[in-house]
């Protein structure tokens, strides 16, 4: 699934995106982790994993969208 960063604290590794709906999502500092990033700036595209439904989705892997 794709995503747009929204918000990112260098400090704890933790921050949010948007759906392309514009639902915002959070993710912890294991989903950021488990993609290897170093830094993720506002307004980039992101790769996403997620897992639940509705309330309870959870991120699971924030990556670099590529092409």
């Amino acid at each position: 699934m794709q995503a747009t960063s929204f918000t990112y604290d260098s400090e704890t590794r933790t921050g949010s995106v948007l759906l392309d709906d514009g639902t915002p999502v959070d993710f912890d500092a294991s989903a950021f982790d488990a993609g290897g990033l170093l830094l993720l700036r506002p307004g980039q595209r992101v790769r996403i994993e997620t897992e639940g439904e509705g309330a309870s989705t959870r991120i699971t892997l924030v990556t670099l969208q590529t092409l």
